[in-house]
């Protein structure tokens, strides 16, 4: 009998190709971003992006409410310069982190949200949880897409990525269905883009004629000002801004992210004299900040101003207002730029008489504060309160303000030390960002002292997540501004319907923080004499603990800023 072939020659073996899953793609791609944690609440959809992240070495942090993962990967890109992550399951556990999304978008803040989303081969059946998420997501977002396949899923999130970076930065976000998710490719298959190779450096510096154009004006300028906004910090250009102020010595004001970027007691340093020098300059350069709420938008510049605006964003330059110069471009490379082409032809104008005239200025107004700073009342007054906070922060303390009006009291008195050293919710106004920019930036900065400023309306959005950083071992400084009120609103219902009508939906319950800290496992004091706040924060340092001292604050005092608010006008 004949024999086979298959009884001659050895069948030879076929070798299955490797393969890899969806989630385990993502977390490979999150690695290669430079990713080291990200923030989430657990869900069904998500969890093979846990098991990819466990395998990379990424910190998987859980928090009680999406919302606080999403204003925690917000707070992680400011403290650290890179994009924060947040993963949250679909449908609600997306609509949950819609805020922290939004409040990352309006302050010009690099993060991706990822969330979940129904198997596609269930598309509109009405799965669990289904929404249409990119929908929501899109106005509110640089970029944001659905991943349609799983060989796709590395490629997209560091598209994702990079579209961040697209102009001023900001959030963007990814839908990923469950079956993307868990299903396996071959890995020959899949792209998967590699650390440092997927996007361009942003460090323009625009127009060259321009940075001539301004070298020049700064050079004939005899009473020039610059404020410092929030994009110095964001493209980390505090030390060219430092430079430029010192060496064209020009008096600067800041706000936002960059307060700190001059110390205070630096000579170039101005803080509560910025009405004044924008008045009376005829030089006002703009750098990082646009022309909103916050500026009047744009009319409290004097028209016989020479008005220069730099920024990150096409879009914001000259927007609300006409200016005399743009430039658009990184502040820290553009500031550089014209500190270099002002230097080699720069004839020091005496600028010593403006200086002094400023710093007259800047004399005056803290003097005529004073006396309510250091006041003795009881009820404390909230200015006495941000005092003793400015006292107890040290050049390691990064300050972190949420809420309303006593948040405002805070801006005019407390003063960071060091760049990067100020943290609020930026032009959105959210309230609840104090515990999520807690954890990002203990986390991210465990050799960092946190101290924390809380209203207590505040405070109640997203407080439970101080179990969050008990669990985690997460010591800070909180202080709660304590009037039982929501009162930057109340003062406009006074303001508008008159007293008997000032107490409409804005008057909470006399809650003991202190307690609730205790109760939690962390540190907690009660203080009603303003001479104890001082005492009770250095324990709360000393407790090693997440803390929260409780003081009661006096509620009819209100801060000049929220009576100056353009909507109570």
């Amino acid at each position: 009998m004949a024999q086979t072939v298959s009884e001659t020659q050895p069948v030879a073996e076929v070798k299955e190709p490797e393969t890899i899953s969806g989630g385990h793609l993502v977390a490979k791609a999150l690695k290669a971003e430079g990713i080291d944690v990200i923030f989430t609440l657990c869900g069904g959809h998500i969890i093979d992006i846990y098991d990819g992240c466990v395998d990379e070495g990424i910190a998987v942090v859980d928090v009680r409410h999406e919302q606080v993962a999403a204003h925690a990967a917000d707070g992680y890109a400011r403290v650290t310069g890179k994009p924060g992550c947040a993963v949250v399951t679909a449908g609600p556990g997306t609509t949950d982190a819609v805020t922290g999304v939004a409040n990352a978008f309006r302050a010009e803040s690099p993060m991706l949200l990822i969330g979940g989303q129904g198997a596609l081969n269930q598309h509109k059946m009405g799965s669990l949880q289904d929404l249409p998420h990119v929908d929501m997501m899109t106005p509110i977002t640089k970029f944001a897409a659905t991943v349609p396949h799983t060989a796709r899923a590395a490629d997209m999130v560091s598209m994702a990525f990079r579209e961040c970076y697209n102009g001023a930065p900001g959030p963007s976000f990814l839908e990923i269905p469950r079956d993307i998710l868990d299903n396996s490719v071959p890995v020959d298959s899949a792209t998967v883009p590699e650390a440092g190779r997927y996007r361009a450096s942003t460090k323009s510096i625009g127009d060259p004629a321009s940075i001539e154009a301004l070298a020049d004006l700064l050079v004939r300028a005899e009473k020039p000002v610059v404020l410092l906004g929030t994009q110095v910090w964001t493209a980390r250009g505090s030390d060219a801004a430092t430079a430029f102020v010192r060496t064209l010595d020009v008096p600067a004001f800041m706000n936002g992210a960059a307060r700190g970027t001059l110390p205070p007691g630096d000579p170039h340093h101005f803080h509560l004299s910025r009405r004044y020098g924008f008045n009376s300059a005829d030089l006002i350069l703009i750098v990082g900040t646009p022309f909103d709420f916050r500026m009047g938008y744009g009319r409290r510049l004097p028209k016989s101003a020479t008005v220069v605006q730099i920024d990150m964003d096409y879009r914001t330059v000259g927007k609300n207002r006409d200016i005399d110069l743009g430039l658009v471009g990184d502040p820290g490379a553009i500031l550089s730029a014209v500190t270099q082409a002002a230097s080699g032809r720069l004839h020091k104008t005496d600028r010593k008489a403006w200086f002094a005239e400023l710093r007259a200025e800047e004399d005056a107004a803290y003097q005529k504060r004073l006396p309510r700073q250091l006041s003795d009342a009881n009820p404390i007054h909230p200015l006495r309160l941000a005092h003793e906070i400015n006292e107890f922060l040290t050049e390691d303390s990064i300050y972190i303000g949420d809420g309303g009006d006593i948040v405002t009291f805070s801006g005019g008195v407390v003063q960071p030390k060091s760049p990067g050293h100020w943290m609020d919710p930026g032009p959105l106004g959210t309230l609840g960002v104090g515990i999520p920019f807690v954890l990002a930036a203990k986390y991210a900065r465990p050799d960092k002292e946190v101290v924390a400023l809380f209203g207590d309306g505040a405070f109640s959005l997203t407080g439970w997540d101080f179990e969050t950083l008990v669990r985690f071992n997460l010591p800070f400084v909180g202080v709660v501004g304590n009037n039982s009120s929501m009162n930057q609103i109340r003062y406009g219902q006074e303001a508008k319907y008159g007293h008997d009508r000032g107490r409409i939906g804005n008057t909470l319950g006399d809650v003991k923080y202190d307690e609730f800290a205790r109760m939690l496992g962390g540190y907690g004091e009660e203080v009603r004499d303003p001479k104890d706040i001082g005492p009770a924060m250095q324990r709360a340092r000393e407790s090693g603990l997440p803390s929260l001292i409780n003081v009661w604050v006096d509620p009819d005092a209100y801060a000049p800023g929220t009576m100056n608010q353009t909507m109570y006008k």
